[in-house]
């Protein structure tokens, strides 16, 4: 029974994260697609996103014209929703 209850959060963790995953790449990729996103239609993409990647290029070392922190970022959320499913679903069996 408490599966059951436990799945829907489950599938809300991992969704949630994989939107952001896909945020970050959009957000990265956004230049290249040729979106604006300071304009009034992709504005809250930076907004969500840039504090995460922020964080990661202080810690990152500079690499030239290449920036490393959207790669970083979309695998510390994806080892963060592995983490957080995991444990779900160990709290739920258990």
């Amino acid at each position: 029974m408490l599966v059951n209850i436990i799945m829907p959060l489950i599938r809300l963790v991992a969704t949630a994260h994989t939107l952001y995953m896909m945020m970050i790449l959009l957000r990265w990729l956004g230049p290249w697609l040729e979106l604006d996103l300071h304009g009034r239609r992709w504005a809250w993409i930076p907004r969500l996103t840039d504090p995460l990647l922020h964080r990661l290029r202080r810690i990152l070392p500079h690499m030239g014209p290449f920036d490393f922190a959207p790669i970083a970022a979309v695998l510390l959320v994806w080892l963060a929703r592995e983490i957080l499913v995991s444990a779900l679903i160990s709290g739920a069996v258990a």
